[in-house]
């Protein structure tokens, strides 16, 4: 769904055969991979054990694996964060990502320091949020969550729907992680379904859903997810979803 989002920041930023990425929060492996194909050495972390386990299996894949650290000259998957890269191996990044729109301010800053780094002086360092609510129909379905949850943890779902969302927030993480902005993007994100099933499951299996799946249960959060997701059908059975998400580029 955010490869619009990846192609944009590459295009941008010229990845390319010259440039040494870091990706903060690398998840599955997507960006990195793209960032692969256009000839980039990448080093990704993620402190996520089962997303990092799939983004090895697209970016190293071997018989068997499981090595905390796994290498192939070009491509690094460390468990952690970018306080767990090696910072001895090769010279310094001259790129670092950090595109996932659902983690926490409180939890990028430390991670974003210990990236700046490692990082040459001058390089970029990108950062993506959820553009404006209003241009954001998957956020409104999103909030589906934190009433769900309430009250149980209605704080921390509601903040999970929008994180990053403000006008300012990029550039405040940027400040805040003792970098500085230099300059932004919007780019148009849709997401789409083939039918309304594999919509609620894909939704259910980002994790913004565990709070109210924990103060309800999954069958009841999966019904309120249809009834919000109704909106977005269309007439072909497929669910469509407009977003626009917003990155900045700062300077370590």
């Amino acid at each position: 769904m955010l490869v619009p989002l990846y192609e944009a920041v590459h295009a941008r930023l010229e990845v390319g055969p010259r440039t040494r990425l870091l990706g903060i929060g690398c998840g599955s492996g997507l960006a990195l991979l793209m960032a692969s194909a256009r000839g980039a050495a990448v080093t990704g972390c993620d402190p996520d054990e089962r997303r990092l386990a799939l983004a090895r299996q697209r970016l190293l894949p071997e018989p068997q694996w499981g090595a905390p650290v796994r290498s192939d000259g070009r491509t690094r998957l460390v468990p952690g964060g970018p306080e767990e890269v090696p910072g001895t191996e090769g010279p310094p990044f001259t790129m670092v990502t950090a595109l996932d729109p659902g983690t926490a301010h409180g939890e990028l800053v430390p991670a974003l320091r210990a990236a700046a780094g490692l990082a040459e002086r001058g390089s970029p360092v990108v950062l993506a949020g959820w553009g404006p609510p209003e241009r954001c129909a998957t956020g409104r379905v999103l909030r589906v969550a934190a009433r769900l949850a309430e009250p149980r943890d209605a704080t921390a779902a509601a903040a999970a729907a929008v994180r990053l969302s403000g006008r300012d927030d990029l550039e405040d993480l940027a400040r805040d992680a003792g970098l500085r902005p230099d300059g932004s993007g919007r780019v148009s994100c849709p997401f789409g379904y083939p039918d309304m099933d594999s919509a609620v499951r894909g939704l259910v299996s980002t994790g913004l859903f565990d709070a109210a799946v924990a103060a309800t249960d999954e069958d009841q959060v999966r019904k309120e997810l249809r009834e919000a997701l109704h909106a977005y059908r269309r007439a072909d059975g497929t669910i469509r979803m407009e977003n626009v998400f917003r990155y900045l580029v700062a300077r370590v």
